[in-house]
């Protein structure tokens, strides 16, 4: 004899709606874990939480980006000097131009 089955009465299961896997992301995988509201920004904190954690805990890379930002401030302050020196090298030129509208004296 066959087995018979018990017929829901129009209930639906659930539990395997929520943890169908979504293709969102790295993080997909816990969407059924962690509640809709905020699920994003806390993942997001998580990642950038992690890379921090190992930036800082790691003295090779700390010191890389030590470097790095020390190579961004130097180029950023040459360039600013650069702007500054043709900034003045306009109004030097301004400066040296006779005024078209001034009348001059002979």
């Amino acid at each position: 004899m066959a087995k018979k089955h018990k017929k829901s009465k129009g209930k639906k299961n659930t539990l395997t709606a929520t943890l169908t896997p979504q293709n969102n992301g790295v993080f997909s995988s816990l969407a059924g874990v962690l509640p809709k509201k905020g699920r994003d920004k806390f993942l997001l904190g998580l990642a950038l939480g992690a890379a921090a954690a190992y930036a800082l805990g790691n003295e090779e890379v700390r010191a890389r980006i030590i470097k790095a930002g020390i190579h961004l401030y130097t180029g950023l302050a040459g360039g600013l000097e650069e702007i500054k020196e043709q900034f003045a090298d306009i109004q030097a030129e301004l400066g040296a131009q006779p005024d078209p509208q001034s009348p001059i004296s002979a």
